[in-house]
């Protein structure tokens, strides 16, 4: 399975920092429970991704009128 591959598969995900200055992102579902430890550096560098992602996909679902909002 891909990035564009669809699933019916569904399930929740938590994020938040552990006891031991980890930051934590806990997915679970069916028959998945998956805890991924990651220290501050790496958590800030998945973040970095996430934000570029979210932009990409922005761009993609974005009118193609070549009017609206300038791009920052």
């Amino acid at each position: 399975m891909g990035i564009n591959s669809e699933s019916d598969i569904s399930a929740n995900i938590q994020i938040g920092p552990t006891d031991q200055g980890m930051v934590r992102i806990y997915v679970e579902g069916d028959g998945i429970d998956l805890p991924l430890d990651f220290d501050p550096e790496e958590a800030a560098e998945i973040a970095e991704e996430l934000l570029a992602a979210a932009e990409a996909a922005r761009d993609l679902s974005a009118p193609k009128s070549g009017k609206g909002k300038p791009r920052r």
